[in-house]
């Protein structure tokens, strides 16, 4: 199983909408608000890691009001 963190910046006052809309994506399977550097902190989980890679790139970055994205992509082994 592929797992990313994504951490994402959003357009100010958007975070609740984004985290709405990210709950409707299939491999999001946790979302919450942060402080700091980021707004939202999304973990993602497919079976293949190239699935999971065009959904970050297709479904979340070209989501309406996210500014950036960081992605941390999980080692399979390392948990």
């Amino acid at each position: 199983m592929a797992v990313a963190y994504v951490l994402i910046n959003c357009d100010l006052g958007q975070e609740e909408s984004v985290i709405e809309n990210l709950k409707h994506i299939d491999s999001v399977k946790e979302v919450q608000g942060t402080f700091g550097a980021y707004d939202i902190l999304a973990k993602m989980e497919h079976t293949e890691k190239e699935k999971l890679r065009e959904m970050i790139i297709w479904s979340i970055r070209k989501m309406e009001h996210i500014r950036s994205t960081l992605t941390l992509v999980g080692i399979e082994g390392q948990n």
